[in-house]
């Protein structure tokens, strides 16, 4: 049997994590590396990986002369979260007939804030024959597939409350900067105002996930400003000192409106200092549910997870642009990758 061949887009932090596991994993082989940071171009990914070890890849910017040869099954692409920035490199993907899993916040359910890009990148991949799929910890699992899954012992539902609570110094430096934590407020609200600190990306998306899911028609969904979250006592990471009165990190909440009603309700919070760390569904109907995970399932390693165990997934997969809603139950891959491909 063949291994599933992998290209890598995108060898940052996050690609560069999924390469890893993707190298540890049986039947799948990494043939091919695109990045533009012209610092990695014409470099051995085992090198830039720090791997301590030659992979006989080259990492080049140019798509077509990484598929010419390797003729690759999958790509796994991981460099933005907004679907406007990645549109042109998951298209380039797509014309030479490769399938995508993408960690691109935005293409987890992208009719919602790109419905014309989400027609044109569906077309694109029919034409190819195809699938590519945006996914990740959250969105793509936490907050909505998680959440779909847990509605079916339901015989009606009235309210689906999902909550994540992160505890920011546990995870790397990088996070804990995108979240403003050792900002005074004053500072936090400026890089607001600048962009360089966004919320998080994926609360609509979740949001309309889970409506379409459950055939629900949304009157409105309200995505709430991002607030600081303040210490009220001096808290630390291993990198970062938060004094009293300053910013810890943030806090964010997303509505789905039917008729004046909030129906499907998202909390996000991850600051410094957090005193418990979850993940929380709340489904109000017949029979009520309440699933909580604690702490938190980590959101780096879930991330990679996720996208890896995708592949076969979207591998077997019929042509076009799909979401976790339209694929089968999610698992884990965890033996020979291969043994999970309807074509063996």
């Amino acid at each position: 049997m063949e291994k599933i061949k992998v290209l890598t887009y995108g060898v940052g932090v996050v690609g560069g994590m999924i390469a890893r596991c993707l190298l540890e994993k049986e039947g799948v082989e990494i043939v091919g590396a695109v990045d533009v940071d012209k610092k990695k171009i014409g470099k051995d990914l085992g090198d830039v990986l720090t791997l301590g070890k030659k992979l006989g890849v080259k990492i080049t910017n140019d798509i077509k002369a990484a598929v010419s040869e390797a003729k690759p099954d999958v790509a796994v692409h991981a460099t933005s979260s907004y679907l406007k920035d990645t549109y042109p490199q998951i298209a380039s993907i797509l014309k030479h007939g490769i399938n995508v899993v993408s960690t691109c916040e935005e293409l987890s359910y992208p009719y919602f804030s790109e419905p014309e890009l989400s027609t044109q990148l569906n077309a694109l991949a029919l034409k190819h024959d195809a699938t590519v799929l945006g996914t990740g910890i959250n969105p793509g699992y936490l907050m909505d597939t998680l959440v779909i899954t847990l509605t079916a012992p339901c015989q009606s539902i009235d309210k689906i409350e999902a909550t994540r609570q992160m505890n920011a110094a546990t995870r790397r430096l990088p996070f804990q900067k995108k979240i403003g934590a050792g900002l005074s407020v004053t500072e936090f609200r400026q890089q607001i105002d600048e962009k360089h600190i966004t919320g998080h990306v994926g609360l609509e998306q979740s949001i309309s996930m889970v409506a379409d899911a459950l055939a629900w028609k949304l009157d409105l969904t309200v995505v709430e400003p991002v607030e600081p979250v303040v210490a009220k006592k001096a808290v630390r990471s291993n990198d970062i000192k938060v004094d009293a009165g300053k910013v810890a990190g943030l806090k964010q909440k997303a509505m789905g409106v039917i008729k004046g009603e909030e129906v499907i309700v998202l909390d996000f919070r991850a600051y410094i200092g957090a005193d418990e760390e979850f993940d929380l569904v709340t489904i109000k109907g017949v029979p009520e549910i309440r699933q909580k995970i604690s702490p938190c399932v980590h959101g780096d390693l879930a991330t990679v997870a996720v996208i890896v165990n995708s592949i076969p997934k979207v591998i077997n997969a019929p042509a076009g642009l799909v979401t976790m809603k339209d694929l089968p139950v999610p698992s884990a891959a965890v033996q020979d990758m291969r043994k999970y491909l309807k074509r063996y």
